[in-house]
């Protein structure tokens, strides 16, 4: 029998990568699709040759398998359901992003997966790459001295339909967690306040707001500023962003596709009036896969080292507040204490 015998809840778009990956696991079984749709999960087993059982009810699979471990690839609205259910069961669970539709789901789903001494943790695939791996390196190793300004652009125009097009604070709630959480991630702060001015622009496609600025305060000191719009057709950035942070002694520069990189002061034997700087690249580090697969790798070996996985939701919490904490400030006008 597999260690790790897999409920897969939800089998959208996104459930094909996180089958995929426990198709190619020799420790791991698929022993049932679950979806309200039962359609879809027919459509799920007979692209990946599957034979499991196929249910429309997350507690029925639980009841009738022998599963130890969820993947809950659901919409955010049914996160909370799915994920309750399990860690009820005695399943780990490993899930996609946000955590849930509002922040008491989240901390509930969080202290009931600590209570049960279970494993839940969430996707944050997007710390998962060779370039931000290494764009941290020059943080940490001190580059550019201790970082003040911490700043992000995303600006691209995705045509999903569907529940995003839908939803009140598309770009807020759906997708600027990746953002925050890879801000959390460089710096290693957590955010103490934000103000957020939240908006949909002319030429939008969504219902709800799909653009916004954010400006928090950081545990370390320094002022992470968000702009983005997931209606901004032209000139896109990367999906990862486009980062500039500076510092003490320069400026790390990444734009999500190409490496990074700094921009460090030249020392002179007297102050000019601009100071020359020389460029300094990365060491490179990161030896692991990247993006899905280098996030379920690690959330794997937590399960198997007995510890919190890097993405537990314990820390994803830190990013959650980030994200709910920036909608109440845009429904308030005002800045925003933020507590966990």
């Amino acid at each position: 029998m597999s260690p790790y015998r897999i409920i897969v809840a939800g089998c959208g778009g996104m459930a094909r990568t996180w089958v995929r990956y426990a198709l190619e696991r020799q420790d791991a079984e698929i022993v049932a699709l679950v979806d309200l749709f039962e359609e879809s999960a027919r459509r799920m087993a007979e692209e990946f040759g599957l034979t499991c059982p196929i249910y429309t009810d997350i507690t029925q699979a639980l009841q009738q398998t022998d599963a130890n471990l969820v993947f809950d690839v659901t919409i955010p609205a049914s996160r909370v359901q799915v994920v309750s259910a399990a860690l009820g069961h005695g399943c780990h669970v490993m899930s996609e992003k946000p955590m849930g539709s509002t922040m008491e789901e989240a901390r509930a789903m969080a202290r009931l997966a600590e209570e049960r001494g279970l494993q839940y943790a969430v996707m944050q695939n997007r710390r998962y790459l060779k370039d931000i791996r290494d764009f941290r390196s020059l943080l940490s190793d001190g580059t550019i001295g201790r970082p003040g300004f911490v700043n992000a652009d995303f600006f691209l125009g995705p045509h999903f339909g569907g529940f995003r097009d839908a939803m009140e604070s598309p770009l807020v709630l759906d997708m600027a967690i990746h953002t925050f959480d890879q801000a959390r991630f460089l710096t290693g702060a957590h955010a103490l306040s934000v103000y957020c001015h939240e908006f949909n622009p002319p030429g939008s496609w969504y219902q709800g707001n799909a653009a916004a600025v954010c400006i928090f305060e950081m545990s370390d000191g320094s002022v992470f500023c968000y702009r983005g719009s997931w209606c901004a057709e032209g000139a896109p950035t990367s999906w990862e962003a486009d980062w500039r942070i500076t510092g003490e002694r320069g400026t790390a520069l990444w734009d999500g596709r190409s490496a990074p990189y700094c921009e460090v002061i030249e020392p002179a034997e007297e102050q000019p009036f601009l100071n020359a700087c020389r460029r300094v690249e990365p060491r490179e580090s990161w030896q692991g896969r990247e993006h899905h697969f280098g996030c379920l790798d690690e959330m794997f070996l937590a399960l198997a080292e007995g510890r919190p996985a890097e993405t537990a939701s314990s820390d994803n919490l830190h990013s959650m507040a980030m994200v709910f904490g920036a909608l109440e400030s845009a429904a308030k006008g005002r800045k925003i204490v933020l507590g966990q």
